[in-house]
């Protein structure tokens, strides 16, 4: 637009193990536009602060005078005649030897960037100095905030991971809210660590996530198995192929989220070599108090449309149990469990060892001759209680736990479309490339196109924070939602053929 605005941005240090973050500061350093980047570090991935020598020299070379001083020592020493350009080189020269001596700048200073700092993000009356100086300075630059996390309130100073993603608690003390039954995250870390117990070529790989996702106890007991690459999903991913065509079993632990960010790499190194990756993928579907950005609610289509990929998601724990030892003894390129953050449902995990199931196949779990309802993973459990509650209305359902959105049970489907006819998708993912498309995509392939089908899903919007219950029922994807979406379609449905 031509104008000559004030630009700043803001980025953690946590982000900057990720590559596009050096192709943000690569592309600004070349444009030699006025920028001001905020480092702020927290300290969990960049060194901390220096110390008072840092402070001091930060403070000095923001100073207009000082800024000043330097531009015109640097031009007289231009005009020396024959020494011009070589004082001017000695002097570039000895202020970058004694920048990188004292402040960690260098690596920005040589991206284009003029460096400052690192300055304490909590001392107010620094920091708005500082910035109010750095207006004045033209082109790229970038100021290195240290704070820390949780600063103010002390049980998150203590424990920041957990209050990194904090739901209820308790103010005065900082005590979270837990249920006494175990989550899928806390059941998928558990298992990971059995299975790798018994199979030494088990290894485990996340992105920045190692408590988040259950694999705190995996690289305390494999710390040589176990690799956090940092919030880097896209070399994670690849770095992953590179365990598993080395003979390795990778279990690539990432949030469903922040797994967009490695299609690529999952399309053309992994999925295009047929490479044995296992992707675990947390908080699939709505993740409650996370936040909006954060719902995984796009996985099952991404990962459907890989030549090869087989996609799974468990009704409960045991089947989690069972689907991650189905997926390190699968052998045939890239398989996906997805589940949720979420409780389990009231169940006691079996004492029996997880189990491998048939790729493929799904579970009925109830007949009936009216509707069939097709749930995956976590809407298995609402579906039999909206099916028990259409039986007081008069409508008889079959409720069949898919298990898998890729492949899909093609003979199941078939059947019921054919001896039932009335056929219900229920997914916690949106209906685009779905498991909803799977069985659309099944009945095409079998003539059955004109098989009445409703798709209850995800909405095709970006849903909004809350918590996760409240959402699911917002959205319509509880039980009481579930029952009465089917029993307006179903009545609806026998009244225009009866």
């Amino acid at each position: 637009k031509g104008e000559d605005s004030h630009v700043v941005a803001v980025i953690g240090d946590g982000a900057l193990t990720g590559g596009m973050a050096y192709e943000g500061l690569n592309n600004a350093g070349e444009l030699g536009r006025r920028l001001l980047v905020i480092l702020n570090d927290n300290e969990w991935s960049i060194s901390p602060n220096v110390g008072a020598i840092a402070r001091y020299l930060t403070r000095l070379t923001t100073h207009r005078f000082y800024r000043q001083f330097e531009r015109d020592v640097y031009e007289l020493l231009g005009r020396v005649p024959r020494l011009g350009a070589r004082a001017q080189e000695a002097a570039r020269r000895i202020k970058e030897g004694l920048s990188n001596l004292i402040v960690p700048g260098v690596l920005f200073e040589e991206l284009g960037f003029k460096y400052y700092g690192p300055i304490d993000g909590h001392d107010l009356d620094l920091l708005m100095h500082t910035l109010a100086e750095l207006k004045e300075v033209p082109g790229p630059v970038l100021l290195h905030v240290v704070t820390k996390k949780g600063k103010g309130y002390g049980p998150a100073e203590s424990d920041a991971g957990t209050f990194h993603g904090v739901g209820v608690f308790d103010p005065e003390t900082g005590t979270t809210s837990k249920s006494s039954r175990k989550t899928y995250t806390q059941v998928f870390g558990e298992t990971a660590l059995e299975i790798a117990a018994q199979l030494p070529d088990v290894v485990a790989v996340t992105a920045a996530m190692t408590d988040n996702t259950g694999l705190k106890s995996f690289a305390s007991k494999f710390p040589d198995r176990f690799f956090d690459v940092g919030m880097a999903e896209e070399h994670g991913v690849t770095f992953s192929a590179g365990l598993a065509a080395a003979g390795l079993i990778p279990l690539t632990t990432i949030y469903s989220t922040f797994l967009q960010r490695g299609f690529d790499q999952i399309l053309h190194d992994v999925a295009a070599q047929d490479l044995h990756v296992v992707f675990c993928i947390d908080r699939a579907g709505l993740v409650g108090e996370d936040g909006g950005p954060q719902h995984g609610a796009f996985d099952v289509s991404f990962l459907r449309m890989v030549p090869g990929m087989v996609v799974m998601q468990p009704k409960n724990g045991a089947e989690l149990r069972d689907m991650l030892w189905t997926a390190v003894q699968h052998r045939g390129g890239p398989i996906a469990v997805r589940y949720p953050r979420a409780n389990l449902p009231d169940e006691t995990l079996p004492t029996r060892p997880p189990v491998r199931l048939a790729l493929g196949v799904s579970e009925q779990l109830r007949a009936g001759g009216d509707v069939a309802l097709l749930a995956l993973g976590t809407m298995v459990a609402p579906a039999l209680v909206a099916a028990e509650a259409l039986a007081l209305e008069g409508i008889s359902a079959t409720v069949v736990n898919a298990r898998f959105a890729a492949p899909v049970d093609e003979t199941a489907i078939v059947g019921l479309a054919r001896s039932v006819g009335r056929l219900v998708t229920i997914e916690e993912n949106v209906p685009a490339g779905g498991f909803a498309d799977a069985v659309h995509l099944c009945l095409a392939k079998h003539d059955l196109t004109t098989t009445p089908i409703l798709h209850l899903a995800l909405p095709e919007t970006f849903v909004t924070h809350g918590k996760r219950d409240e959402l699911l029922a917002e959205v319509g994807l509880d039980a009481p939602g579930i029952n009465r979406r089917v029993f307006e379609w179903v009545r609806a449905h026998q009244r225009q053929y009866s």
